[in-house]
């Protein structure tokens, strides 16, 4: 059973932007999109850059350095499925937004 660890509350996220959260020491990207709660890698492995600042658009992050393009609901990159980035699953309780630790850790 997947361990949860708070990161915020509901009210914290917009709908189409990302918020850099810390879980477990990890830097994760937070979004709301289309009422749904998404948790990826916040690092774009290309150089760098935090994809909580990207631009949100049916369901993919663009990076905002390099316009690399991350699907939301799995962290598949979405011109180059051979490529993804960490996707963590995430969860509600009460006011309280929850996301498992990325492998390895708990």
């Amino acid at each position: 059973m997947a361990n949860f660890t708070t990161v915020c509350r509901v009210g914290e996220l917009v709908e189409g932007e990302g918020k850099t959260v810390i879980v477990e020491g990890k830097e994760v990207a937070l979004f709301r999109c289309n009422g749904e709660l998404f948790a990826i890698d916040d690092m774009c492995p290309h150089m760098g850059a935090s994809l909580a600042g990207g631009h949100v658009e049916n369901g993919v992050v663009t990076c905002p350095w390099h316009a690399w393009r991350f699907r939301l609901n799995d962290g598949t990159w979405a011109d180059n499925p051979r490529i993804k980035i960490g996707s963590y699953p995430v969860r509600i309780e009460g006011d309280e937004v929850q996301v498992s630790p990325p492998e390895g850790k708990s």
